[in-house]
């Protein structure tokens, strides 16, 4: 049976054997460090991924699949998966009871969702302590970049308040069917030892999204269109305008998970003192 890759899935089949084993052995390392059994292999497709997790010893492992033809193919060639097999779109998964604990993520990320599956993983960060994926290259360095990198942005922020990553290694566009027009990477994440921000975190994410949206402006300037939102009365964009906070006059790519957790507690303070 022949599976047609989909440009409207971002479908792009890896078809390179070797590459395959890596990204499954750089999953199943840490997974046995840390006592991890359960895992949950994002968009198989085809199975490359696939067909090297079904030989690992003792895991328990469900896969998520939006394409019906792709979840046929995998039916015909790996009939032990059975009810490890959900049809359905991962982005509108109930994650919760898919295993009774922990469980680690795998996937060939499709590129036009691999964002959303990150955000996706957020919202369960406490249940997936472990993550290995392959996205766009240029997502993949933006996602594991440190502050003060250009390509540092709202999701780097937002992961690297939960997670330790990794970029492990660059994958050609020829391992591919297609062959996409840019290069992959296969990233690793891991939670990290972080837990709690030590602010509010719903305010935390408006912050680093009003900043970044803004990218080119100081924090001092950039905080002006949230502020408002926040007090009409502009009084609580006063107090932050004229902080002595040295936070400032900086940049949001020049901001530290700490940095913006402090941002976020005097932006919360500033709007209190107004009340």
């Amino acid at each position: 049976m022949y599976v047609k890759a989909k440009k409207e899935l971002g479908q792009h089949f890896l078809k390179d054997q070797e590459i395959a084993a890596r990204i499954v052995q750089a999953l199943m390392e840490k997974a046995k460090e840390n006592g991890i059994g359960s895992v949950l292999e994002v968009g198989p497709g085809t199975g490359v991924l696939t067909s090297f997790l079904v030989k690992e010893p003792g895991i328990s492992l469900k896969l998520a699949e939006i394409d019906n033809e792709s979840v046929r193919y995998l039916r015909i060639y790996y009939p032990s998966l059975g009810d490890s097999l959900i049809e359905g779109d991962f982005l509108r998964m109930d994650l919760s009871g898919f295993f009774p604990g922990q469980f680690a993520v795998i996937g060939n990320f499709p590129y036009n969702i691999s964002s959303q599956i990150f955000f996706k993983v957020l919202e369960y960060r406490e249940r997936v302590p472990l993550v290995v994926g392959m996205l766009q290259k240029e997502v993949a360095e933006r996602l594991a970049s440190p502050p003060g990198n250009k390509h540092y942005g709202i999701l780097s922020v937002l992961l690297q308040a939960w997670y330790d990553i990794e970029y492990l290694f660059t994958v050609g566009e020829n391992s591919f069917i297609p062959p996409p027009k840019v290069k992959s990477a296969v990233i690793r994440l891991k939670a990290n030892n972080r837990k709690d921000l030590g602010c509010d975190q719903v305010l935390f994410k408006k912050v680093v999204k009003a900043t970044f949206n803004q990218r080119r402006k100081t924090i001092r300037n950039s905080m002006k269109s949230l502020l408002s939102s926040m007090d009409a009365t502009g009084k609580a964009y006063e107090i932050v305008k004229e902080s002595n906070s040295n936070l400032l006059s900086l940049r949001p790519e020049q901001l530290s998970v700490d940095q913006f957790a402090e941002l976020t507690n005097l932006i919360a303070s500033s709007v209190g003192s107004d009340s």
